[in-house]
């Protein structure tokens, strides 16, 4: 990746490579190309180049939660809201969604100059653009060569942003309610940038040219990668920068790699970095063995058992016949007792229980405690998941990466918290609800958490106060959520601080695995 300060390109035109990757040149100068470490070094002593790094690859990070926020349906709106774009960087779009229908809305925005660029997927006045990228060329059997999204997470991003209001939205009836983005009048402006092999660096760069380019107002990215990068190594942080300097905000993801200290990765001060917090919704599922002891554990579960099954430890049955052993036959997502023709399954750790997770099968996660109490060889059965208050919300979410700030240190970061724990939002039909192959379950709308769920909800509320102030700058956008926000509760669990607030714009356990088998 070379990013060079000239927009005259002959200089280089002698001295780079046939194999040119991208060329970034709509609102920022550079291009991503195959080098060798001569051909790097000698492009690094050239006059105008400001710095070269490497395309590395990122990765990919509802009806109650607004309501939590304090934003009701019945909220005031600005008459301008349906001039606002929301440019999503993510994995794509599902158009057919009824979150992204355009009834009712007027033509696109006169100040729009983006474009739909596929014959698989058709724009509307919803979704007024939809562009894709992939710098290698190299596509394998799971991806779709166009903006369109195979794997849910960017419906989802996208619907939870700026999707309309879709009355009786659920999961299996599980978080029924109003589905909603914070601005469901606004439009969305799509930039797939990640595949089946993740999402790199040449891809974000491009896509935030072009998204510079359509002048979109607000930006949101639900990406990130393992460990913090220098700002000059960093893609986000240089398309971010020059989205600031366009005037249009970035909304980023803090990261999955919580609740470790220093684990944030989005820290420029040009970028709104949010980390996750609770609702106060929370779902549970209860275990009951043939004597009759009942044992609540987490989960999202679907799927009710109708009899009872015989426990057996997931070691013990493998799917030899897949070339499966002991090992993968306990995978904690579930496609390992899947594969062994397990009806359900049983995680028992020691760690944190504040987010519950779907599984290609019937499960449920407990603690230590009642873990212990489940012996090998008795019966059980597995209910569905029942919904639940939290009585200690809002509060930063174990999985959420931390500060301090690891590459500036008087820089505070994350900026303010949101929603991202159990939210319903739109999802692909050709993704299964647990993301594994093999579950047969395929819906409309899905529960998800993560940082990819709360970044999208302050996209949202940062879109929200734009279209009340259109002039307002980056800064004072940003500006106006974290000094309006209010405080989280205090440090509910030792180690996992909560110094941050939750922004409305208004005012490593190992897992012990127990499969349910077939009689």
């Amino acid at each position: 990746m070379i990013l060079y300060t000239s927009k005259e390109t002959s200089l280089f035109n002698s001295n780079v490579p046939t194999c040119l990757l991208c060329n970034y040149k709509r609102s920022f100068n550079g291009f991503a190309v195959k080098l060798t470490d001569e051909e790097r070094e000698k492009l690094a002593g050239m006059d105008g180049v400001v710095f070269i790094f490497p395309n590395e690859k990122f990765q990919l990070e509802t009806t109650r939660s607004w309501d939590f926020m304090g934003f009701s349906q019945e909220v005031t709106r600005a008459a301008i809201e349906s001039n606002i774009i929301v440019g999503v960087l993510d994995t794509g779009i599902w158009p057919e969604s009824d979150s992204f229908s355009d009834q009712g809305f007027r033509p696109p925005p006169s100040k729009w100059k983006g474009t739909c660029q596929s014959s698989n997927i058709t724009c509307n006045n919803k979704i007024i653009g939809a562009r894709y990228y992939k710098s290698d060329g190299s596509f394998s059997e799971e991806d779709i060569v166009s903006p369109r999204n195979s794997n849910g997470h960017g419906t989802h991003t996208a619907s939870r942003a700026a999707g309309n209001l879709v009355a009786m939205a659920s999961l299996y009836g599980l978080a029924q309610g109003t589905a909603r983005g914070r601005v469901p009048s606004a439009r969305i402006a799509v930039y797939k940038v990640c595949w089946s092999d993740g999402c790199s660096d040449a891809n974000i760069l491009a896509a935030f040219d072009d998204a510079i380019a359509d002048v979109v107002d607000i930006i949101s990215l639900s990406l990130g990668y393992r460990f913090p990068r220098r700002y000059f190594n960093d893609s986000f942080a240089i398309g971010a920068f020059h989205a600031m300097k366009n005037g249009i905000l970035t909304s980023a993801s803090a990261g999955n790699a919580g609740p470790n200290l220093a684990t944030i990765t989005k820290v420029v001060p040009w970028s709104l970095s949010v980390a996750a917090s609770t609702i106060d919704r929370k779902f549970f599922t209860k275990l009951q063995l043939g004597n009759n002891n009942t044992y609540e554990g987490v989960s999202i579960n679907t799927i009710a058992l109708d009899d009872m099954y015989p426990i057996i430890y997931g070691g013990d049955a493998p799917n030899t016949a897949a070339g499966s052993n002991g090992s993968s036959s306990r995978s904690v997502n579930g496609d390992g007792p899947l594969s062994a023709g397990a009806v359900g399954m049983v995680l028992q750790d020691e760690g944190f229980k504040d987010v519950a997770y779907s599984l290609p099968l019937s499960a449920t996660h407990l603690d230590l405690t009642d873990g212990s109490r489940v012996s090998i060889n008795p019966t059980a059965t597995i209910f569905k998941t029942t919904e639940g208050k939290d009585a200690l919300v809002p509060y930063v979410v174990s999985f959420s990466s931390r500060g301090p700030n690891p590459i500036t240190s008087d820089i505070l970061k994350p900026d303010l918290t949101a929603p991202g724990v159990n939210i319903l939002a739109a999802w692909s039909p050709l993704s299964p609800v647990s993301g594994v192959k093999g579950n047969k379950r395929f819906v409309q709308y899905n529960l998800l958490s993560g940082t990819s769920m709360y970044c999208p909800h302050v996209t949202g509320v940062a879109a929200y106060v734009k279209s009340f102030h259109p002039m307002w700058s980056p800064a004072a956008i940003r500006s106006a959520l974290m000094t309006t926000a209010f405080p989280l509760r205090p440090c509910l669990v030792s180690g996992i601080g909560n110094g941050i607030g939750l922004g409305n714009g208004i005012g490593s356990a190992q897992f012990h695995i127990l499969c349910l088998a077939h009689r």
